[in-house]
C-alpha cells in the first residue's frame, strides 16, 4: 500500500486581508490539511481515501451459471423426484455458490479494514 505525499501548507498572511478573507483562507487551508492527514492526530479520522491506499483486488466469481437443470423423473406413486446426478449437481452449485459469498465477504471486510486504517 503507497501511502500519499502532501507538501506543508504556508500559513496564510494576516497582513492586508480583510478579517473575512482570512478567515476563509485560514478555513481552506485548515480543511486540505485535514483531508491530507496532515493534521488531525493520530486517528486521521478525517483523512480522505486516497486511490493508491487501497489494494484490494475482487476476484472473479467461480460460479457461472446453474448446472443443475430440473431432470427427474416420476414415481411409481406420481410424486415428481429428482435425478440423483441433477441432485448432486444443484448441491455442487449450492457449495460453490457458498464458496463464492464467502469470498466477496472476505473481499469486502479486506476493504473495510483498509478504509479504517
Amino acid at each position: 500500500m503507497s501511502t500519499p505525499i502532501y507538501t506543508p501548507i504556508p500559513g496564510v498572511p494576516t497582513e492586508g486581508l480583510p478579517s473575512s478573507v482570512f478567515q476563509l483562507l485560514n478555513a481552506l487551508r485548515d480543511n486540505v490539511e485535514l483531508l491530507t492527514g496532515l493534521r488531525g492526530g493520530t486517528s486521521n479520522s478525517s483523512q480522505a481515501v486516497a486511490k493508491g491506499t487501497i489494494t484490494v483486488e475482487v476476484p472473479l466469481p467461480r460460479i457461472t451459471r446453474i448446472t443443475a437443470e430440473g431432470a427427474g423423473f416420476t414415481a411409481s406413486t406420481g410424486e415428481a423426484l429428482a435425478s440423483l446426478d441433477d441432485y448432486n449437481r444443484l448441491r455442487q452449485d449450492v457449495q460453490t455458490l457458498v464458496e463464492d459469498v464467502e469470498t466477496l465477504n472476505n473481499t469486502v471486510q479486506s476493504l473495510l479494514d483498509q478504509l479504517r486504517a
